[in-house]
């Protein structure tokens, strides 16, 4: 990876948010809940359906004081890790092999983008008879979420390596092995953490849908569940809100990883 690449990475990543326009991301939400505010207070005629932000405030007390949120936040991110832990391993790996290998890009590649094209959740009816409705079955839904992005970013990533910096490795003399880790894996790193960042976001969504149709076990999909059944709307708010915090705090993690690698990254090149 070249010093200007890093430079741009890591501008772009410590520039994405400027501490004067925070504020502006706050405009939607507060707009938002007052809309719900006026909605659910005038909306007399839909009693039950539209609850208040006062009342998902109380359930929010209610389920944090009780425990039940975090015994169901545990285990939703319990599973989430793990399978984006598994997918993500599983996916730099068949990644690099796709990247690297001309004869297992022929040989495997057009498998997999044929596999890619299959709905995720079209897997679930297999993943339930094969491995039931508990945390394994979820684990291994999850890890499929995970895999795709992986795979498809770390290859493309290696594949778009530019010719001139494997000529000057050529030059050099490089082996393969000193070829692919000093020049190829560097080079493709900025791909390889897109598709970490995609797999961390789509294995949190793909949590939520296997709670919700995978229903053994506990978890926050469980609670939009629970609230369904019991016509409690309140409780169904209060868990798509903690759904939302939660990615979002996912999200906001990645960006920090990156961004703290990427200036890492300049400043031993800078150094060196």
């Amino acid at each position: 990876m070249t010093d200007t690449s890093l430079e741009l990475e890591a501008g772009h990543a410590a520039g994405t948010h400027q501490p004067s326009g925070r504020w502006r991301g706050w405009v939607l939400p507060l707009l938002a809940l007052a809309a719900w505010w006026y909605v659910a207070r005038n909306a007399s005629s839909t009693h039950g359906i539209m609850v208040s932000p006062v009342q998902v405030w109380h359930t929010a007390i209610d389920q944090a004081a009780s425990g039940a949120l975090w015994r169901a936040l545990s285990a939703s991110l319990a599973r989430e890790l793990t399978g984006f832990a598994i997918g993500t391993v599983a996916g730099l790996a068949l990644g690099a092999l796709l990247g690297v290998s001309k004869l297992a890009n022929r040989a495997i590649g057009p498998s997999f983008n044929t596999f890619k094209q299959v709905s995720l959740f079209a897997w679930i009816p297999l993943i339930s008879v094969w491995f039931g409705l508990g945390d394994v079955a979820k684990v291994v839904f999850l890890s499929l979420a995970a895999l795709v992005p992986v795979v498809a970013h770390t290859s493309d990533g290696i594949r778009a390596v530019s010719p001139a910096m494997l000529e000057v490795a050529r030059v050099f003399r490089y082996s393969k092995w000193q070829t692919v880790t000093s020049v190829v894996l560097p080079a493709a790193l900025p791909s390889v953490f897109t598709g970490i960042y995609l797999a961390l976001i789509y294995s949190w969504l793909a949590t939520l849908g296997a709670e919700y149709l995978l229903v053994a076990g506990s978890g926050i999909g469980n609670t939009l569940v629970d609230g369904s059944e019991q016509f409690r709307m309140d409780l169904v708010v209060f868990g798509v809100i903690v759904i939302g915090v939660t990615g979002w705090a996912l999200n906001a993690l990645a960006r920090a990883v990156q961004r703290r690698w990427f200036t890492h990254a300049l400043h031993a090149r800078q150094t060196n």
